[in-house]
Formats: structure tokens, C-alpha cells, sequence
């Protein structure tokens, strides 16, 4: 995985901007390109900072209610280490990114996944009110939460960036699925 990611100028990314931006740029394209909603996430390993795996959201277009970004990139990470645990011994620490905070089932899978780090775009109110998106419930103290399971959440500066993917989004007229809408 690392050789490609050099094939594709993705080499190591020490600079959190450049990870965010990595993400923001997949998160835009998907949508764009009809093939899902405009989320991305990508897992980094945290001692060389290589892209370990990258993920879009793909519910629609894969009929799975669970195919969020951050879910297809961390199962893709552990298929490719074939471990369940990121944080695994023999495994160096990884980091999440994410184009937003975790809706409440991302939420509930980082603890599980092993990940050290989840370096967000942008966190707030705003993904819903413009795209319409029901994120689900979530603890009100979900930073805190994590932080007790030993993952360390840091907010990048790109939160402009990710809200101007939600607008075009939403401009787009692209589906936004919410089971049983939300209600």
C-alpha cells in the first residue's frame, strides 16, 4: 500500500494540513462523482505518517447503511494488517482522519478500532443544517469519551474547507439518506 500511495504523490504526510487536505480532496470528488456522500477519512501510521488506507462513503451506491468513510477506512487498514486491533503491539500507533466529527455509529467504532489519534476537519452543527444529514445521537461529551479510551482528538484548521464541501453538496441536489428520516 505505501508504494502506491508514493505512486500517487501520497507519500508520508507529517504535516496534519496535508492529511486533512488528502481527505477533503476525496471527500469533494465523491460526490462529485456521483459515488457516494461527502465524507472521507483516511488511516495514517503515526511513526512515518505513510497513508495506510483511505476510505469514501459509499452507502447508496453499496446498499450498506454502515459504508461511512471512516468505517471502510479503518476496515480496510485492519484487513490490510490483517489485525482487528490497530493498536495491536506489533503494530505502530495510527491516526483517523476524518472530514467531520463521527456520527454516532463512527463514534462507536473508533474505541474498538484501535486508532490513537482522530484528527478532524471541522467539528459542528454546520454538516447538518446544510446538507440535512441526521448524524445520531451523541454524547455531548464524546472528546472527552475518547480521550479516557486513549484517543487523542485534535481539531485541524480546515473546518472553512470542510463546510464549502457540505454547501456544494448540498447545491448539488445529491441524495441525502437518513433512515426513516431521521424520525
Amino acid at each position: 500500500m505505501t508504494q502506491e500511495c508514493h505512486d500517487f504523490g501520497w507519500g508520508p504526510a507529517p504535516d496534519p494540513l496535508q492529511r486533512l487536505g488528502l481527505v477533503l480532496r476525496l471527500a469533494r470528488r465523491n460526490f462529485q462523482e456521483q459515488s457516494g456522500g461527502p465524507f472521507a477519512a483516511a488511516v495514517f501510521r503515526m511513526d512515518t505518517w505513510e497513508l495506510v488506507s483511505a476510505g469514501v462513503n459509499r452507502v447508496v451506491p453499496g446498499s450498506c447503511s454502515a459504508a461511512h468513510a471512516e468505517i471502510v477506512a479503518l476496515t480496510l487498514a485492519q484487513n490490510f494488517y490483517a489485525s482487528f486491533d490497530l493498536g495491536a503491539s506489533n503494530l505502530p500507533p495510527h491516526e483517523l482522519v476524518a472530514s467531520w466529527r463521527p456520527c454516532a455509529m463512527c463514534f462507536g467504532a473508533l474505541p474498538w478500532s484501535g486508532v490513537r489519534s482522530l484528527l478532524l476537519a471541522g467539528s459542528g452543527d454546520e454538516l447538518e443544517q446544510l446538507t440535512g444529514f441526521d448524524e445520531g445521537p451523541i454524547h455531548p461529551e464524546w472528546q472527552g469519551q475518547l480521550a479516557k479510551r486513549g484517543i487523542n482528538v485534535q481539531h485541524g484548521s480546515t473546518q472553512h474547507e470542510a463546510v464549502s464541501v457540505f454547501r456544494d453538496f448540498a447545491a448539488s441536489g445529491a441524495l441525502v439518506y437518513n433512515g426513516r428520516r431521521g424520525g
